[in-house]
């Protein structure tokens, strides 16, 4: 018998299946070139941009390409934000946004130049930043109960400070003052250290912000602290009880930190970087510097950071037009 031969269509056909495959195997390539990941605020100002550069060279060993930071700073985050939206949709252009700019911006801002929601997608929640109540250690009140007494017993006399109009640390107390039934008096400041200090002096009574800005003066007897503000108490304050604890039912205000990327980025990409930001922030190392940072470790998925925002977007709009908060 003599040997068949193979039509020219079937090795036409088997060609063009061969370079799509080569193609779709190239296509999955991830990272493909040095990754840069966008932090909206100033370099060594937080500890949003503190861990980013603790993740970063964590990322770079795992994927095999450098992961460099890239501070971009200014109107609250958005300068940097608007970069990675406007970034190509390829995963080598990331963000680490907060709460800030995603669940309470939007209601803060008349216009903003990018959607956070159309134009960047999720990836990951890495760390929470549980926040603290504190007051004028000089103040004659041991907890929350007795410091809303007292606040009630004198309405607009008593102030708080905040690093900013329309920050996490000003709607806390706004977030307070309405499930409290309190009326206190906003002192707003150009960042969270003059905020610090002027409620040590006793110019402002109370403060609300992040552990790390709050527990060492909280240690030395300069605040006193009333409770933190999660649900759950936190890893670096277990002793301190929540505001939810202490009869203000689902009080629950924080700062987060997450990774997104500009929208459409293709899936194979989030996945990638999904499953590499686990790994790191999974690891007893991290964690560890997490807690000793004043975080809280946690970690979510891309639809969990997903429903998160939604549920604190509806709480914050709440609590803006309550407060009557606008920003231009």
């Amino acid at each position: 018998m003599g040997k068949t031969k193979m039509p020219l269509l079937g090795l036409a056909g088997c060609a063009t299946a061969l370079m799509l495959l080569t193609g779709a195997v190239q296509a999955q390539k991830y990272p493909e070139r040095p990754v840069r990941l966008v932090v909206p605020y100033p370099s060594g100002a937080s500890s949003n941009d503190i861990l980013a550069r603790q993740i970063a060279p964590k990322l770079t060993e795992r994927l095999g390409h450098n992961v460099v930071v890239d501070n971009r700073s200014g109107a609250s985050g958005n300068i940097g934000a608007e970069l990675v939206a406007r970034s190509p949709a390829d995963g080598h252009t990331l963000l680490y946004g907060t709460g800030g700019l995603f669940s309470i911006g939007p209601h803060l801002y008349k216009k903003l130049a990018y959607s956070p929601d159309r134009d960047l997608a999720p990836v990951a929640l890495v760390a929470v930043v549980p926040y603290m109540l504190v007051i004028n250690a000089s103040l004659p009140v041991k907890n929350l109960a007795e410091f809303i007494a007292y606040a009630k017993s004198r309405p607009g006399k008593l102030s708080f400070a905040s690093s900013g109009v329309g920050g996490t640390p000003h709607l806390c107390i706004e977030m307070l003052k309405m499930m409290a039934g309190i009326d206190l008096l906003h002192v707003p400041y150009k960042g969270g250290a003059p905020a610090v200090v002027d409620t040590i002096a006793g110019q402002t009574q109370a403060y609300c912000a992040g552990l790390a800005a709050t527990m060492p003066h909280v240690n030395s007897g300069k605040l006193r602290a009333l409770g933190v503000t999660t649900l759950k108490r936190s890893s670096g304050a277990p002793d301190m009880p929540t505001l939810d604890e202490q009869g203000l039912k689902g009080f629950d205000v924080n700062s987060w930190g997450a990774i997104f990327v500009p929208a459409k980025t293709p899936k194979h990409a989030v996945q990638k970087l999904h499953s590499t930001l686990a790994a790191v922030m999974e690891t007893d190392d991290m964690r560890n510097t997490l807690i000793k940072q004043g975080m809280d470790p946690l970690f979510l998925g891309p639809q969990q950071l997903a429903d998160l925002i939604r549920t604190e977007s509806a709480n914050w709009a709440k609590v803006i037009k309550t407060a009557g908060i606008k920003l231009e």
